[in-house]
């Protein structure tokens, strides 16, 4: 079972649809796969396209996914360029300024990479806390950190070498996140396949779910 395949039981089981309709947010939804799917049904349930945003920092990423959107008659998804920091994201007509479900696969791990801001802060210090402030209390917040295969041990007759995309783990992620400040709570992760070598035991991908208190 692929990542997406995981992704859509998760939110389909712990954020179902229901008749206000739940509002998404996907930042990093590169050519909207993941949304297009929820609008679909193709998770089982059915959301309604028009409570959902896409945020990518990728114009071409955009402009594919608004293309398809509208050869699949999903028009009513908005997708919008973002520099990676969704602090200021456009609302929904009826929207109070926070989010149902806020959904992140990669882009955490983007921003670890970004230098400081002209103001000296450190753009991924500041996330945490961002994703709060759009998260409506009760909301959840699913977030997939991905992990890559060094082939250099294979080069060596040592087997794979797994080294990090990025240097947060599940326990980091929590550490992260889960503060006083932002009223986020540890919620359930999602299991991957893991991999065994030299006697440690690792996953090819991380994604943790929290929850913000109600």
């Amino acid at each position: 079972m692929n990542e997406m395949v995981k992704s859509l039981k998760w939110v389909n089981q712990h954020t179902p649809p229901r008749p206000d309709a739940v509002s998404i947010l996907e930042v990093g939804s590169g050519n909207g796969a993941l949304l297009f799917a929820l609008a679909e049904g193709r998770g089982e349930a059915c959301h309604p396209a028009h409570r959902f945003l896409g945020m990518d920092y990728s114009e071409g990423a955009v402009q594919l996914a608004q293309s398809m959107a509208h050869s699949r008659n999903l028009s009513a998804i908005m997708v919008t360029f973002s520099c990676m920091r969704p602090e200021d994201p456009p609302l929904l007509a009826d929207q109070n300024g926070a989010w149902d479900l806020i959904l992140d696969k990669g882009t955490h791990d983007a921003i670890a990479l970004m230098e400081k801001d002209g103001d000296e802060s450190i753009p991924v210090l500041c996330y945490p806390m961002r994703v709060a402030k759009l998260l409506n209390p009760g909301g959840h917040f699913l977030i997939t950190c991905k992990y890559v295969v060094c082939d250099l041990g294979l080069k060596l007759n040592q087997g794979p070498l797994i080294t990090p995309a990025c240097n947060f783990t599940e326990f980091e992620l929590q550490s992260k996140f889960i503060t006083e400040e932002t009223g986020i709570q540890y919620h359930s992760r999602i299991e991957h396949p893991t991999i065994s070598f030299g006697g440690s035991i690792g996953s090819a991908c991380s994604s943790v779910a929290f929850t913000k208190s109600a």
